[in-house]
């Protein structure tokens, strides 16, 4: 079986014979033996059914980040993942006189490895079952908040019993919008330190200006190390901890691929919305995405006004503007790949042929109904969404947040555990506790302040039935934008506020409601004035999540039908679950005349070389390829080291860092990156135009032996195909 989702086949369009080959899918570990004889017949050497084991080999080396993948390399704990992934870390143990992002680091023996940012996770998956029939027990006939209450409490209960087992963390996540649940178990491994990272003049050599375009040349890796209590249980960070002994390790080929190799990764994508209705697109893609895009600019350029070049300031928020503009080429990408496609009228198509399907059965009149209620909520739940976008902007500044945070946090204490929202019950207050600790090297208050003008500027130019009394109110702003009467209640507030000091922050937490009361400090004031507001918003919130919950699992339920009937299983939108893509080392033609190579090499390091960022590669790596001096890891048919390759693998945001393995499950490579082209895949898989892109394990290991001197690494993987 040549497995491709049909969705779009069904609605009448053309196949694109050029790209036959790629497999759309990010499909769940289990629904891998539907797939073995397509995975066979593209090159898989491994049972397939060992993939559907999270706790073997190889999906047993294979973790999470909490937003980003990685994999164990050694059995002492070594994780590798992607540079942008550690950055955070990076940034975090950077100062103005030892900044490790422009530097690198390289921990010289274990006692120098570097605590990675507060709230720094490994999750190690060891179990994995379906519950859906314990969640969807006794909710058929509810609806609305009460649906939502009653899924959230049996969400609740599962989760508690299984964190029973201490060291462990555990979540009830939703597949196919609700239709399935699934209980995953993981080891939560709290003491992760920075190992190495290369200087970013490698890590993301390129910067914004090769972000998501190819070729590419960067050295998009890093690696973390996890330890434990010396009783080997999971513990906060101590000097006396010892690295984990994970129970399976990924080899990293020095032997690498060739075009047309086999290759698959493993890893958490985020999210992604190929089963979304045509309502979501429209709003998406005519509104909120050029909306975002227009605000990302204007919020780059004023974080880099206010943070000058090589200050502290630009340090702490270096990797804030890192995401910003990634998300905002991200964006425009998105809008060009739904303008090329025509993405509104290919979902319209879709739908019409799902509706033609349904019609065609009487008994599958119930499909229609839940349908047309579906798009009433969605409509409903999107306008709410599009009138609340600028109060939301208006109070992102970090201090508010923090405030906003501990004021809820005291009300959910009133309550009992089971009781509280999730994110506030007692499992989450060491998250809570990290999250205001890293506050401290991510805060400046002159780039704060310019921010919030910012988004307030946003927020009174936009109209005036979309304005929050309560927030209006409590901070006394005019009728209209007025920038010294701003600068000067933000000069008040941030000058008599005293949540920019790291202790202060953390002594609010447990405390109850009468410190409130009787607090002045004017960001717990606004945090309090804003609650009424924020708790109706929750309300509301949850209310419509409960209709949702009854509405799209029938939608979802219809396109699994419909796919049935033509024989070609469904796989659900990505959801941060550990999920297998598959395919080939392979390059394209996303546009007429337009070809891509697939693989670049050492040499065009040199060709875009300027000496300035993004292009300013270190001498001593410039030095050992002008000697082609290429080691043990030059590619035969390349004659020169690889440095990235493209796939036709199936990824989204949360890939970052999954490992690429060959045909025998060995590292060849981390996925970093989509094209620029590609990125519309998060709506609507085009066989032709996605890509991704990875760094290759050669470039990794010559980087390490050649230009960083990082041999104790080298020694402690297990490095193949030598």
């Amino acid at each position: 079986m040549n497995v491709k989702l049909t969705l779009l086949a069904a609605a009448g369009f053309s196949a694109l014979t050029a790209t036959a080959g790629a497999v759309e899918g990010m499909w769940t570990p289990e629904q891998l033996p539907k797939i073995a004889d397509d995975l066979k017949e593209k090159g898989l050497a491994l049972d397939t059914a060992t993939l559907t084991d999270l706790t073997a080999f190889p999906m047993g080396a294979v973790i999470s980040l909490g937003g980003c993948t990685a994999s164990f390399v050694s059995p002492q704990g070594l994780v590798v993942t992607n540079h942008h992934c550690a950055a955070g870390s990076i940034q975090y143990n950077s100062k103005e006189d030892n900044n490790l992002l422009e530097k690198g680091f390289l921990a010289r023996d274990f006692a120098a490895e570097l605590p990675a940012a507060p709230g720094s996770r490994i999750y190690v998956t060891v179990a994995f079952e379906d519950v859906t029939k314990e969640v969807l027990k006794g909710v058929e006939r509810l609806q609305g908040r009460a649906r939502y209450d009653a899924i959230d409490k049996k969400r609740k209960a599962l989760i508690a019993a299984c964190e029973q087992d201490a060291g462990h963390r555990c979540d009830v996540a939703s597949f196919h919008g609700g239709l399935e649940y699934k209980r995953i178990k993981r080891l939560e491994i709290r003491d992760v330190r920075l190992v190495y990272a290369p200087p970013e003049s490698i890590g993301t050599y390129g910067g914004d200006i090769d972000n998501w375009m190819w070729p590419r040349h960067t050295g998009d890796f890093s690696f973390y190390r996890a330890y434990v209590g010396p009783d080997g249980k999971p513990a906060d960070f101590a000097a006396e901890n010892k690295p984990f002994v994970p129970a399976h390790t990924l080899k990293v080929s020095a032997a690498g691929l060739d075009e047309g190799d086999f290759v698959m990764a493993a890893g958490y994508p985020g999210s992604t919305d190929r089963y979304r209705r045509r309502v979501e697109v429209e709003q998406a893609f005519g509104w909120e995405y050029p909306e975002f895009e227009t605000m990302l600019g204007d919020w780059i350029a004023t974080i880099e006004a206010a943070s000058p070049e090589g200050s502290d300031a630009r340090i702490k928020y270096e990797s804030r503007l890192q995401s910003l503009n990634n998300y905002m080429k991200n964006l425009s990408g998105q809008i060009e790949g739904a303008r090329r496609v025509n993405l509104a009228e290919r979902r319209r198509a879709r739908e019409a042929a799902l509706d033609t399907w349904i019609k065609a059965d009487a008994k599958r009149a119930p499909y229609a109904r839940a349908i047309a209620e579906l798009d009433a909520v969605l409509t409903e739940s999107l306008a709410r969404e599009r009138a609340e976008f600028g109060y939301d902007n208006a109070t992102r500044p970090q201090l508010l947040q923090a405030a906003l945070r501990l004021y809820r946090l005291a009300n959910e204490q009133k309550k009992p555990d089971a009781e509280r929202d999730a994110g506030f019950q007692a499992r989450d207050e060491r998250f809570i506790r990290q999250g205001l600790e890293a506050i401290q090297r991510r805060f400046d208050p002159i780039v704060e302040k310019a921010e919030w003008k910012l988004f307030l500027k946003r927020y009174m130019d936009g109209p005036a039935g979309e304005r929050v009394a309560a927030f209006d109110n409590a901070l006394g702003l005019p009728e209209s934008y007025d920038e010294a009467a701003i600068s000067k209640i933000l000069d008040d507030i941030y000058a008599r506020t005293d949540l920019d000091v790291t202790e202060t922050r953390l002594s609010w937490i447990g405390a109850d409601l009468t410190a409130f009361d009787t607090s002045e400090d004017p960001m717990i004031k606004l945090a309090m004035a804003l609650y009424p507001h924020e708790k109706a918003r929750i309300d509301q919130s949850k209310a419509l999540a409960g209709k949702l919950q009854a509405l799209r699992p029938k939608y979802m339920e219809a396109i699994i039908a419909w796919q049935a009937s033509q024989g070609e299983p469904v796989y659900p939108d990505a959801n941060s679950t550990l999920r297998v893509t598959y395919g080939a080392v392979f390059g394209g033609s996303p546009k007429d005349g337009l070809v891509y190579a697939p693989f670049t090499t050492l040499e065009g390091i040199v060709d875009k070389h300027t000496g300035e960022t993004p292009f300013d590669a270190p001498d001593r790596l410039l030095q050992h390829v002008q000697r082609k001096d290429y080691g043990r890891y030059a590619s035969q048919s390349l004659g020169s080291v690889p440095v990235n390759f493209l796939s036709d693998l199936d990824s989204t945001g949360g890939n970052s860092g999954s490992p690429t393995m060959n045909a025998k499950g060995e590292l060849v490579g981390l996925l970093f990156d989509g094209t620029l082209e590609s990125v519309n895949s998060d709506w609507d898989f085009d066989v032709r135009t996605t890509r991704t892109i990875h760094v290759d394990s050669r470039y990794m290991l010559w980087v390490m032996e050649k230009v960083d001197g990082a041999d104790r690494l080298l020694k402690e993987m297990t490095i193949v195909g030598e």
